[in-house]
């Protein structure tokens, strides 16, 4: 039978205002842990719960930017190896500016912290971000390894935590990154249909490594929907070509493909100076669509919508009144979307 238990009866019982009952059933640091307890216990023998209706209206008027009290805050945590990746990374800004956008939509401010900061370890961290009232994390340029430093590793169980870009290990938290495996398929698909018969993927192992394999799988994929003589190997060892490109000039000239599925703009310099012209002898395709390959031919990652992604998963944590890693770690994956460029045939031959 449906509760018939209001807010205000309830806060009359307890001796409390209907604020503190609504802080207090979402589990908000601004009412005492005795406190919390105390209304939720009430709640639960009274049958009652958080009207949906009213909780939607409340995230609506966040969103009109009427006052709802002091503004929240996030925090945003820059995972990569340099202090202003934030700003000067090809990639990570835009994870960054996807991250604000849905925050302030959301009437949450944001801090950001650097995770290898000589300065900072976990129980500093922890202190401050305490002292600002920050429930939520979000961790992104995860970018050389699955691994967290293990200064942090008592840090994340006190917030709501999400990664963007890859997921993590020790711990293993939830997280937002592009379908890496869709955006090969996709990029093969179109491909094919411009008239391309041996894709290839050009792409450094660590980097493979870093998604668990979902390139290299989803390439094995495609290639199952070509003919057997067609499924060309790919080039991997891209650290020892960058100082011998001779080593990227004689697999070319071995596998001979007619695209390249890749993630790096250097490709192309090899492979004009192995004499091949792009695209007239052969394709290239950028499987993540940046600033300084504007006119390449490739796959748009979305990573501004991974960004909101993250936002959204941390703060329906904080509303649910969840800190630390999921278990099992949840996964959002945003679809990726072909941009035609000038690196690929205009139309199938």
């Amino acid at each position: 039978m449906p509760s018939v238990v209001t807010m205000a009866a309830l806060a009359r019982q307890l001796g409390v205002s209907k604020n503190t009952i609504s802080l207090a059933l979402r589990g908000d640091n601004r009412v005492s842990a005795a406190t919390c307890a105390r209304v939720r216990t009430a709640a639960a023998r009274a049958d009652y719960a958080l009207n949906p209706v009213v909780s939607h209206l409340m995230t609506e008027l966040r969103r009109s930017g009427t006052p709802l009290g002091r503004r929240r805050t996030l925090a945003l945590i820059n995972g990569y190896r340099t202090a202003d990746a934030f700003r000067r990374h090809p990639t990570i800004p835009a994870y960054v500016a996807g991250c604000r956008r849905r925050a302030a939509a959301l009437g949450y401010g944001i801090d950001t912290f650097w995770l290898h900061s000589a300065s900072l370890d976990g129980r500093k961290l922890e202190r401050i971000l305490t002292a600002r009232g920050i429930r939520g994390v979000i961790l992104i340029g995860m970018m050389d390894n699955h691994r967290l430093p293990d200064r942090f590793s008592d840090t994340w169980s006190q917030f709501a935590c999400a990664v963007t870009g890859v997921r993590t290990e020790q711990p293993e938290l939830s997280f937002c990154c592009v379908d890496h495996h869709m955006l090969v398929v996709k990029a093969v698909e179109h491909a094919v249909s411009l008239g391309y018969r041996r894709p290839a993927l050009v792409l450094d192992q660590r980097i493979d490594d870093l998604v668990d394999g979902r390139f290299g799988g989803a390439m094995l994929t495609a290639q199952q929907t070509l003919a057997a003589a067609n499924r060309v190997a790919p080039f991997r060892d891209l650290p020892a070509a960058r100082s011998d490109p001779a080593l990227f000039h004689r697999w070319l000239k071995r596998e001979k493909p007619d695209v390249l599925l890749t993630l790096y703009t250097v490709v192309r310099r090899w492979v004009e100076s192995a004499g091949l012209s792009v695209p007239g002898d052969i394709g290239l395709i950028q499987m993540e669509k940046r600033p300084d390959s504007a006119e390449w031919a490739g796959m748009d990652q979305h990573n501004d919508l991974v960004g909101e992604a993250a936002v959204d998963m941390v703060v329906s944590q904080i509303h649910r009144n969840e800190r630390g890693p999921d278990n099992p770690p949840r996964a959002t994956l945003i679809e990726p979307s072909w941009v035609f460029g000038n690196t690929v045939r205009a139309a199938a031959l």
